[in-house]
């Protein structure tokens, strides 16, 4: 038994030492910037802040259901870039076959990428009174 903690020991104390470290630098850090970090109180110190700017009005403002939508498809877009980097990864692997199913991958994504952008999905910004002109279709 004594012999198997010290094979382990011997094997895995850097792991063990890195763990150590990182928790000891955390408790510094958290220590040192409690110890010199600034105690001001005041009326601004209660107040919202993001970005620089003092927030105004209600937080319960309404989006456009454009916004969200266009925050879908983000979502949706990225998640199949995930599925294109684990292919890139087996392409050796899966040969012609996986080639040409990574193509039809692509293929479904751009025609729907065309269809959103046909639809207006995408367009969710406000449409300017000088811009183009509309078509009298729609």
């Amino acid at each position: 038994m004594a012999d198997t903690v010290s094979e382990l020991l011997v094997r895995y104390w850097a792991t063990g030492f890195f763990i150590v470290a990182a928790l000891g630098l955390c408790a510094v850090m958290v220590g040192v910037s409690s110890l010199l970090g600034g105690r001001s109180q005041g009326v601004s110190k209660s107040l919202p802040f993001e970005s620089g700017i003092i927030g105004t009005g209600d937080a319960r403002q309404r989006f456009s259901v454009k916004f969200y939508l266009v925050a879908m498809l983000f979502v949706i877009f990225d998640i199949e870039a995930v599925f294109l980097f684990a292919w890139a990864i087996v392409i050796p692997d899966v040969g012609w076959t996986g080639f040409w199913g990574a193509a039809v991958f692509i293929l479904i994504l751009l025609v729907g990428l065309l269809y959103d952008s046909r639809t207006g999905a995408l367009d969710w910004a406000p449409e300017s009174s000088g811009g183009r002109p509309r078509s009298p279709a729609g």
